[in-house]
């Protein structure tokens, strides 16, 4: 397998010479043509309508966590028909270097009537195992999956 390179272009412009209460937190940031607006956490005065690091770093996360396991579940023939997930970052006060120490994972998995759902589980150990997000992060990584098995009733 070949390097893959993830460029990312960041644009800011503003003054920062007011201080730090006085500059503009807001920027655009992403790959060529798929930019989005961002900003700083509202916390450290950013915008509470855009996108922050932070959010992006818990995002990420979680898309990897799923689509490593819904590689898993497909090489394993097992029939995922839903997948939500309500995953949160922790950042504590007082912790320095100032990060998030913490994220929790909370997916939904919905599977096919008849699926083990100890084989989901294990998929979703799997699926943890080889997300490339996690394997980069070095915040705990906490994982507490809902499987539900269709009942087979249509």
């Amino acid at each position: 397998m070949s390097d893959h390179v993830y460029d990312v272009t960041l644009r800011w412009k503003g003054s920062t010479a007011a201080g730090y209460e006085g500059y503009e937190r807001s920027h655009t940031v992403g790959p060529a043509g798929l930019e989005i607006d961002s900003s700083a956490d509202p916390h450290f005065r950013g915008d509470p309508g855009l996108l922050n690091p932070e959010q992006l770093l818990v995002m990420a996360a979680s898309s990897c966590q799923m689509l490593s396991f819904l590689a898993v579940a497909a090489y394993a023939h097992v029939d995922v028909l839903e997948y939500t997930d309500e995953t949160t970052g922790l950042m504590p006060a007082g912790v320095r270097p100032t990060r998030i120490t913490k994220v929790t994972l909370r997916p939904r998995i919905t599977v096919a009537a008849g699926t083990d759902p100890a084989l989901v589980a294990r998929l979703v150990e799997k699926g943890h195992r080889g997300c490339f997000i996690a394997n980069t992060l070095n915040a705990e990584m906490v994982i507490d999956p809902t499987i539900v098995v269709l009942d087979g009733e249509a």
